[in-house]
């Protein structure tokens, strides 16, 4: 059976991905699920794929110094990926993106293979003329933009990342 986000299943994931109901649970439920169906097909197969294309990203905790791994979304762009620290839709930003801050070079596997990258946060004009191509290579971020309008009290922008090549 195929999956990804052009198919209808996947369509019906992207819909109820910003459902209230998947906003409170998924968060917790579908990064396990995905870690573990990561580890089973050996960097294959993550649930998030019926979404959009899927990396696991290893990085070192910013506090901890630990090793840290977490499945992401990403437009995958010529050798590197774009991310987008969504938080799926909440308040806060997700750990990971103060991870990339403070360490920035990453390993990303990605379709089975691993890489060795580095991170860079996207701001101002570069930002601003990207954020068009994610939010149509996904919707939802701009749906999750908006629930995150900096104007609010608890508002913020996402941020976003580029990952290159070392």
């Amino acid at each position: 059976m195929k999956i990804g986000p052009e198919t209808r299943i996947g369509r019906m994931a992207q819909a109820f991905s910003l459902h209230p109901a998947f906003q409170r649970i998924g968060p917790s439920v579908v990064p396990k699920v995905d870690r573990t169906l990561h580890k089973i097909s050996g960097g294959r197969l993550m649930i998030g794929q019926m979404m959009l294309p899927m990396i696991m990203l290893e990085h070192t905790g910013a506090r901890s110094g630990l090793a840290r791994r977490t499945p992401l979304a990403t437009m995958p762009d010529g050798d590197g990926f774009w991310l987008v620290g969504s938080n799926y839709g909440r308040t806060g930003h997700p750990a990971w993106t103060a991870n990339l801050l403070a360490h920035p070079d990453v390993a990303v596997v990605h379709r089975g293979k691993r890489r060795e990258l580095r991170a860079r946060l996207v701001e101002g004009e570069e930002r601003a003329a990207m954020w068009p191509k994610l939010t149509t290579f996904w919707p939802g971020y701009a749906e999750y933009a908006r629930m995150n309008d900096p104007a609010l009290p608890t508002g913020r922008t996402l941020r976003v990342f580029r990952l290159d090549p070392r």
